[in-house]
């Protein structure tokens, strides 16, 4: 047998999976502490998309971070007194620039849906994945920042059973609004082509 048929033959490599223990090998690590355990038998079926900068409309910083860490100086600017006492988080972040911030393992309970629905299933952190995109609600997000959330809802989806990924103002409507408007669903269905989860705009027929 040649050389090249030899090569031909061999069985192509294993992808190895990005995950390891719930946490993203290219991620960040930012551990919060604001997180639970999931309830028994609650499958991670839903990714929920939110959307964040502080204070509102600056980007880049550490606050964000802070934040979701419970290190948020309520001094340190006028927006945060609100936030002062929060106790908040998301599994991960994904910076203007593409960046992966992860803060919670994806079999933890992180606390960032509040109260909420989604078809008929109510407290949506109990099963969901939690990503916030790093921008102002109403307002463009940057091409990278697609490409980094496609990835991510691919390779979730590969080790979660996630059926559907959907914004916050989906499951809490009236009450929520991110990532709003400028957050652009069709993009990001182009970005996953033919992979799963489903989005809104898929899943609803519009």
């Amino acid at each position: 047998m040649s050389p090249v048929a030899a090569r031909r033959r061999q069985p192509a490599p294993t992808p190895v999976s990005p995950w390891q223990d719930g946490w993203h090998r290219d991620a960040r690590r930012v551990p919060s502490p604001n997180f639970g355990l999931r309830p028994p038998g609650r499958a991670v079926e839903l990714a929920l998309i939110h959307s964040i900068s502080l204070p509102p409309g600056r980007y880049g910083g550490d606050a964000i971070e802070r934040l979701f860490t419970n290190r948020l100086d309520p001094a340190a600017h006028p927006y945060f007194a609100g936030l002062a006492g929060l106790e908040v988080s998301a599994h991960f972040l994904i910076r203007r620039d593409g960046e992966l911030v992860q803060f919670v393992a994806v079999d933890g309970r992180a606390w960032h849906a509040g109260r909420s629905s989604w078809r008929g299933v109510d407290n949506c952190n109990d099963h969901s994945l939690g990503i916030e995109l790093e921008g102002l609600e109403g307002h463009p997000f940057r091409a990278a920042q697609y490409r980094a959330l496609a990835r991510l809802l691919r390779q979730a989806a590969q080790a979660w059973p996630i059926l559907e990924a959907v914004g916050h103002e989906h499951v809490a409507p009236g009450r929520k609004h991110d990532p709003g408007a400028g957050f652009d669903w069709r993009r990001l269905a182009r970005h996953l082509g033919a992979h799963k989860p489903l989005l809104p705009l898929l899943s609803r027929g519009t």
